[in-house]
């Protein structure tokens, strides 16, 4: 396998891995309770991601840009979700 495509399969499932918190903001929204999630776990991703973001734009490689970006933003809206939820009482 050649880099490039190594890089374009390695981006590709950069793309999936962000947009896998969603299926955590449709629990927590279903569930009515961000009790479960850890914000700081979230917030240590989300510093990761932004750092990813900057040095992908930093040497130009969209490779890491994309997913990363997608991921920020996706982590991003998880801890929203997370912050707004956490003051509700359960109902269970």
């Amino acid at each position: 396998m050649s880099a490039t495509t190594l890089g374009l399969v390695a981006a590709a499932w950069g793309v999936v891995m962000a947009l896998s918190p969603l299926v955590q903001i449709r629990r927590m929204i279903r569930l009515g309770s961000s009790r479960d999630v850890s914000n700081i776990y979230l917030l240590v991703i989300v510093v990761g991601f932004a750092f990813w973001v900057a040095y992908g734009m930093a040497i130009g490689n969209a490779a890491l840009v994309v997913p990363n970006a997608l991921a920020l933003i996706v982590g991003i809206a998880t801890i929203a979700v997370a912050v707004h939820l956490r003051g509700r009482v359960d109902a269970h």
